[in-house]
């Protein structure tokens, strides 16, 4: 079997044997779901660390962020490094810097060293794509196509799964303890790479584009510093408007750096493909409108009654309003290769992205019984796992197979930023919501939050829409 030619050689593929597939398919689904759900540990117990550190919330919301931002610039860097030889290696190694920080967070040092456990964290979020990689290169294609769709949904279903065990364990045995999961389950997808990971196949090269890398970091840092700190926005607004402008002219120099580059970190000129473009802002944008459904329900759900709404849950419970959402995104993630057959995948993201805009005008028109956030809940897990089992084949239709762990990197940077942002317009919104002396915002700033939701889906709607109009008219001249 012959791969995608690479610097005009075909490249050899070494499909893996059935038995071999059978235990391959299910250690990518873990890998995947692991560093996702590790990860996402820093969003249950920021609380938790605020008052086990004696830090404020802000410095304490930093065990969310860290991971975040040395995900976004590890992706692209590891999906580089991804579409060369030394793949296996590579999955190896970052797992190890993984288990690593899983350890640093749990031994009894000061803050600084959580953070640095939880930046090697996020880390393992370059995984992913990585995954993907390996998926196209050793199952027959079809196969494949399904295994890459779930991979993307467990990657954002993992939080579900992680947010209500990492709170139960730090309401029993405090905060050192839910992060002693992480190290367990870390620990374990080692393992389990290092016995059923195989190699990349022959002919394959990579080099890491080290400037490149450096300018998108601090690039990315100023985006997820400015989407972390909201009272920056509220009280300097000068400064943060400068920042952004800084923000927007790294992007540009490192854009140039990637096109005169002989071996950029990402391929540019693949990424202006009006397919991938296309997907990436449908991303982009839908992150945005998922991510902040998923923080305003999660936040509403923890508000006590005190404040004329909510419903007051501890951390645990808030915790079980993501099972559905995880359920839910998981059913969709298995009905969608299904569903390919027969409809095209940017009307699968168009439909998924109206299926999320259901979800949020189902929270602004009702919330009131803990059952309907449960069921808007359900709804965005829904259509959030469909999104994302429809995104890689958009993507990877006009990508070479020894691309797909660079080009889906990319995707998945696209993604970080677009949730970042969105928890931080969500932040936004309810702080301009809350009156002098209030503690919670007002019931009707989460209305108007669902609102600028609802606007978010509706563009990837009309995006979506736009790149299916396209494949037709290329498929029926």
């Amino acid at each position: 079997m012959t791969g995608q030619p690479v610097g005009g050689v075909a490249v050899k593929a070494f499909p893996v044997a059935r038995s071999e597939a059978r235990l391959l398919v299910p250690t990518l689904m873990f890998i995947a779901l692991v560093v996702a759900a590790v990860a996402s540990l820093g969003t249950p117990l920021i609380t938790s660390v605020a008052t086990s550190f004696h830090v404020s919330l802000g410095s304490a919301q930093w065990t969310l962020t860290v991971a975040l931002l040395s995900g976004a610039v590890a992706t692209p860097v590891l999906g580089r490094l991804g579409a060369g030889r030394h793949r296996r290696a590579t999955i190896l190694a970052t797992l190890a810097v993984v288990v690593a920080g899983s350890a640093l967070t749990v031994l009894p040092l000061p803050f600084a060293w959580l953070l640095a456990g939880r930046a090697a964290q996020g880390v393992g979020l370059g995984l992913t794509a990585l995954m993907m990689g390996v998926a196209r290169d050793h199952l027959p294609e079809e196969r494949s196509a399904a295994v890459i769709a779930l991979i993307s949904v467990v990657s954002i279903i993992g939080a579900g799964v992680g947010y209500p065990l990492a709170a139960l364990l730090a309401e029993l045995a405090g905060v050192r303890a839910a992060y002693g999961l992480g190290l367990v389950v870390t620990a374990a997808a080692l393992l389990t790479a290092w016995r059923s990971m195989p190699e990349a196949p022959e002919g394959r090269s990579a080099h890491v584009d080290v400037a490149g890398a450096v300018v998108l970091a601090a690039a990315l840092l100023l985006v997820l510093f400015l989407a972390g700190e909201r009272n920056l926005w509220s009280r300097h607004l000068a400064v943060a408007a400068g920042l952004a402008v800084v923000a927007v002219v790294l992007l540009c120099v490192w854009a140039v750096i990637e096109l005169r580059s002989t071996t950029p970190l990402v391929d540019v000129r693949a990424v202006r493909h009006p397919a991938v473009a296309g997907a990436n802002l449908a991303m982009f944008v839908g992150g945005i409108g998922m991510y902040l459904l998923l923080t305003l329900i999660t936040r509403y759900a923890q508000t006590p009654h005190s404040a004329g709404y909510g419903f007051g849950l501890t951390t645990f419970v808030a915790g079980l309003v993501l099972i559905p959402f995880s359920v839910l995104g998981f059913v969709a993630g298995k009905l969608t290769p299904r569903v390919r057959t027969r409809i095209a995948d940017p009307l699968l993201l168009a439909g998924s992205a109206v299926v999320v805009g259901g979800g949020f005008a189902l929270f602004a028109a009702a919330r009131s019984d803990l059952a309907e956030l449960f069921a808007a809940m359900g709804v965005l897990g829904f259509g959030v796992g469909g999104f994302s089992a429809a995104m890689p084949g958009v993507i990877l239709a006009v990508t070479p197979k020894s691309e797909t762990s660079s080009a889906m990197s990319f995707n998945y940077v696209v993604r970080s930023v677009g949730y970042s942002l969105g928890s931080a317009i969500g932040g936004l919104i309810l702080a301009a919501g809350t009156g002098p002396g209030h503690l919670f915002p007002d019931d009707s700033a989460y209305t108007t939050a669902a609102l600028v939701g609802i606007g978010a889906m509706a563009i990837t709607t009309l995006t979506s829409l736009a790149l299916a109009r396209r494949r037709s008219s290329e498929t029926n001249p």
